[in-house]
């Protein structure tokens, strides 16, 4: 079964928009959407899946990344440069990934252990996400250019939220890939932004 398909370029898109909101939200306010991070997070531990949708648990779980989406493909001028510099920056160091195995056999590796762990605490456990955390950090920021969070340094010296951060970008990665898998390309969101916004309302309005 092919994966391209408008509907799953938009709900990969979606899940880029998700991760990189979350991250914003850890790294200015030290919380963020419970939900919507349990559906990230449950992303990287969904090996197989039956559809695109399902990776984050069915359409609900991607729900606040269509509403960023939906925004960021509104506007004329970018709505959050932030995020849509993150997110950049994850579908560019997705793509220097998809060239290194060794890396590639690492964060499967380290996310088969994650998987495990989740099995016994839970995917939001701090165990998971300390796991989660170290396979990002020893993986992915060892990449150029490296992703500088912006936010209040009293949130970013918080190695719980720290940890939060860094699997929320390895879900931004792991979505970045799927994009990639369903037929997106830079030149793809350029042309087909009123097409992937048009898609984005029809899905939330499915919720």
């Amino acid at each position: 079964m092919s994966l391209i398909s408008i509907s799953n370029q938009t709900i990969a898109l979606a899940g880029i928009a998700q991760s990189v909101s979350l991250v914003r939200q850890l790294a200015t306010t030290g919380n963020a959407d419970q939900d919507a991070m349990a559906a990230s997070i449950g992303s990287l531990l969904k090996i197989d899946s039956d559809s695109v949708a399902d990776v984050y648990g069915g359409l609900a779980g991607i729900r606040h990344g269509l509403e960023q989406l939906d925004k960021q493909l509104t506007s004329r001028v970018v709505a959050n440069p932030e995020q849509a510099r993150y997110a950049a920056q994850l579908v560019h160091l997705q793509k220097q990934l998809s060239q290194n195995q060794d890396m590639l056999n690492k964060i499967r590796v380290g996310i088969t252990r994650a998987q495990a762990q989740a099995e016994h605490f839970g995917a939001l456990h701090e165990n998971v996400l300390a796991n989660l955390a170290d396979i990002y950090h020893g993986t992915i920021s060892t990449l150029q250019p490296r992703i500088m969070i912006n936010g209040d340094p009293q949130y970013l010296g918080n190695q719980a939220t720290v940890n939060k951060i860094r699997a929320l970008l390895l879900a931004g990665i792991r979505a970045s890939l799927l994009w990639r898998q369903c037929g997106g390309s830079r030149w793809h969101l350029l042309l087909s932004r009123k097409k992937l916004q048009a898609e984005a309302r029809h899905l939330l309005s499915q919720l």
